[in-house]
């Protein structure tokens, strides 16, 4: 297995086990987002129409856009609407 091209905080990974967040799921929305798009100032949101618990959730990974990418926190919502873009 290749090493990530990303690096996740310990923050981050604090974050998705508070929240329900499989880590497995967080490299997921990493390595093949369904989106990437501007976040607050130059960080990205890196994000996936994602399935847990058999409930459907954009999962959001707010990513620090360093040498490597890194992940500063994780988080998800089911507010689809409010944050899938269809305009990308």
């Amino acid at each position: 297995m290749s090493e990530p091209t990303y690096h996740i905080t310990d923050h981050a990974r604090e974050e998705a086990a508070l929240r329900g967040i499989p880590l497995d799921v967080v490299r997921t929305v990493m390595e093949s987002p369904g989106q990437v798009i501007a976040a607050h100032g130059d960080r990205k949101a890196y994000q996936s129409k994602v399935e847990i618990n058999s409930k459907l959730y954009v999962v959001r990974a707010i990513v620090e856009m360093t040498d490597p990418p890194t992940v500063v926190t994780v988080y998800r919502t089911s507010t689809i609407e409010e944050y899938w873009s269809d305009e990308s």
